[in-house]
């Protein structure tokens, strides 16, 4: 008796592990998934549902309505400050070491920059400390994310977080306030930068095929304009 007891709990809890996975309280589409409203992210809840066709979808959706669609951002995605050449150097310290204007002190193991002379083109002002440094990616993972780079393979996504032609050295509180703001809600604050700025955008979206929404094309287009 008790061990037929025992299985039939096993076979409950079975039934209702089964059920809150493909489960929705909200519903779901006839292709049996649905979209998160909050993340953007396309959730398959039946068998035989195909997520990245239902992506492809929601993103010409997205940009018909004039606006960005998103799989799930996760920075982990975008292998970012990779040893490139095998050196022990990762492409932050690589930039780090370019950047300066003089030649640069490194840590003993001569892995890391530690002082040097840097002229950040955000704010005008000059560093000498690593530490008071961001390497900003002139276009943002997260914002490139959301403008196709969710579907790019591993080493797209690593090849662009490296990019030196998509990396500034920074004032690290300028970088924070940047965020992964697009040039229509954030430019340099020294306005003698803002058009060259810019134009690293444009090249970094031709580089990558990124897409801008219609809104964000507009302002970015009146913003290029200004700078003839």
């Amino acid at each position: 008796m008790l061990k037929r007891c025992f299985a039939v709990i096993v076979m409950v809890l079975a039934s209702l592990s089964t059920t809150s996975t493909w489960a929705h309280p909200g519903g779901v589409d006839d292709r049996g998934g649905h979209i998160n409203r909050k993340t953007g992210e396309y959730h398959c809840h039946r068998e035989g549902c195909d997520a990245r066709a239902q992506v492809e979808r929601a993103t010409r959706e997205a940009e018909r309505e004039g606006r960005a669609f998103v799989e799930r951002y996760d920075r982990k995605l975008y292998k970012h400050w990779s040893d490139v050449d095998g050196d022990c150097m990762n492409s932050r310290h690589e930039m780090l070491q370019a950047a300066s204007r003089i030649p640069v002190k490194l840590s003993p193991n001569g892995c890391y920059v530690s002082k040097g002379e840097w002229f950040d083109p955000f704010s005008g002002q000059t560093f000498t400390r690593a530490s008071d440094l961001d390497v900003d990616h002139v276009i943002p993972l997260a914002w490139a994310h959301a403008h196709g780079a969710f579907a790019w393979t591993a080493t797209q996504r690593e090849q662009f977080a490296n990019d030196p032609e998509n990396l500034l050295v920074v004032d690290d509180g300028l970088n924070q306030a940047k965020g992964k703001k697009g040039p229509s809600e954030w430019l340099p604050p020294r306005q003698a930068y803002r058009c060259e700025y810019l134009g690293l955008w444009q090249k970094m979206l031709d580089k990558y095929s990124l897409t801008m929404a219609p809104k964000e094309r507009r302002v970015f287009t009146k913003q290029l304009a200004a700078c003839q």
